[in-house]
């Protein structure tokens, strides 16, 4: 009986060893690698980010920037930002893609095989941090972005940290082109959706990127001689076959999301009085890309909506207003995910001319930024635009609120743009909203969202306490007066 025994004991102890032994290999499936291709990531950062932000610049920031008002589900667009509905939150988008591209920026420094990696990734993490600074002011920056190699609950960082610190936005904008300049392998960079690989392509991004920011801060910092040095080099996006941008197409997967959705949410949003009001004044042939004619007019005619209607208390008929153009869901293929075009560095090359901090024709900037910007949405100018209402010189207004103008029209759809520009500037000049619930305020940042609260408490009062409450009336670093 005991050698029984003693013999089961060898054989079960014999199993475990064995167990033990090969518990790694026997429990790894070899088909979900704990690892992924940079290549895979890239792709999947670039897409995804620019996905998402589109949509998010659809239902919500078009709603800030009142280039379109909501019928209903519309408590964004009567300023209760803490309350997003279809969109209003892209909080996520940002800190999602930023965690995915630290991986590759990780990998593109461990492994000489992804170094080509490096440049793209600093330009994407230096692209996105921006993006998400200016909307929300101060953020967690600096901790954040490491998954479980790094801490849970990142501090909130300054946004003038986050612009002028090194591994900050401009910094990693010039560490990402000098990683491109040293780079002297011969592995090309795949997964690129924005420029196929193309490494020079990735500069001219970098650099029209340091035009964009360096001016969205010239009211803190000294800027001239920086804007004036990219100016002077030209090494920069000039043309629309340059642009940073990536196709949407007719079917899945790369389909503009506001084609798929259900037509009852699509058809909540129509053509804001604002946007109505300047496309017409200025005889904007555009109008009639971005929008279609309402359907009880009788002639090709176009109506807008007062931003932010009490939609409980208000009866709106939607046939009397204009839906958005076919572009938006008929045939996604003609938009773009727009990460930055030829004409907003123009545009901004323009005003920064106009402001004295480069020397260049400011005119013939705008000019070509407007020749540009209809080019990009497939419409044709009309011939005599230039000389009339959108004149350099137009009676009655001035040229930095025409050149802030036209920016805001082209800058339809990407993201927030179109309100983060206003908020910088005061162009174009925004209407009052029908029914706020901001006590007739534009509001100036977006809010912390509700999880940062639970999730990075300590950290979340802190930067809630220093922006009076996380209102969404308190001024980011680069808007205070």
């Amino acid at each position: 009986m005991k050698k029984i025994i003693y013999l089961f004991s060898f054989i079960t102890l014999l199993l475990a060893s064995s167990c033990t032994k090969d518990f790694e290999d026997i429990n790894t499936n070899p088909n979900a690698p704990n690892s992924v291709q940079p290549s895979l990531l890239l792709r999947q950062v670039i897409y995804d980010f620019g996905e998402q932000m589109s949509y998010e610049g659809f239902v919500a920031g078009d709603l800030l920037s009142q280039h379109r008002t909501a019928l209903d589900f519309n408590l964004f667009d009567r300023h209760a930002l803490k309350s997003p509905q279809l969109g209003g939150n892209p909080w996520p988008v940002f800190y999602t893609n930023l965690r995915d591209n630290e991986i590759i920026l990780k990998q593109s420094r461990s492994s000489q095989t992804f170094a080509v990696y490096e440049g793209p990734a600093l330009i994407l993490k230096a692209y996105m941090a921006a993006g998400l600074t200016d909307l929300y002011g101060d953020v967690p920056y600096f901790e954040a972005f490491n998954g479980v190699n790094g801490t849970v609950t990142p501090a909130y960082d300054s946004q003038e940290s986050i612009y002028l610190n090194d591994n900050g936005i401009i910094d990693n904008l010039n560490k990402g082109i000098e990683a491109i300049t040293n780079y002297t392998e011969t592995i090309p960079l795949e997964g690129d959706i924005l420029f196929n690989g193309d490494l020079q392509a990735w500069i001219k991004f970098a650099n029209a990127l340091k035009i964009k920011q360096l001016l969205r801060i010239s009211d803190k910092v000294d800027v001239a001689n920086d804007l004036q040095t990219i100016y002077s080099e030209g090494n920069f996006i000039t043309s629309n076959t340059e642009n940073a941008i990536f196709n949407f197409t007719n079917t899945d997967p790369n389909s503009f999301r506001l084609a798929q959705l259900r037509i009852g949410d699509f058809n909540n949003f129509v053509l804001s009085e604002t946007m109505e009001d300047i496309l017409t004044h200025l005889n904007d042939s555009r109008i009639e890309t971005f929008f279609k004619p309402f359907t009880n007019a009788t002639t090709e005619a176009y109506n807008g909506l007062l931003n932010g209607v009490d939609a409980t208390s208000t009866s709106v008929l939607l046939a009397d207003y204009s839906l958005a153009g076919t572009a938006f869901r008929e045939d996604t293929s003609v938009l773009d995910a727009n990460f930055i075009t030829a004409w907003e560095v123009h545009f901004a090359l323009a005003e920064a001319a106009e402001k004295g901090f480069i020397t260049a024709n400011a005119q013939e900037l705008y000019e070509t930024g407007v020749t540009q910007a209809f080019e990009y949405w497939q419409t044709e100018m009309p011939a005599s635009y230039l000389t009339g209402n959108a004149a350099f010189n137009a009676p009655g207004t001035t040229p930095l609120e025409q050149i802030i103008t036209q920016k805001w029209i082209a800058n339809l759809i990407n993201g927030y743009e179109g309100w983060v520009e206003y908020r910088r500037t005061g162009f174009p000049e925004f209407r009052a909203i029908s029914a706020s619930l901001n006590n007739d305020l534009i509001p100036v940042r977006m809010p912390y969202p509700a999880e940062e609260a639970a999730l990075n408490a300590q950290n979340y009062n802190q930067a809630a306490s220093a922006t009076n409450d996380n209102s969404i009336n308190f001024p980011v670093w680069w808007d205070e007066n």
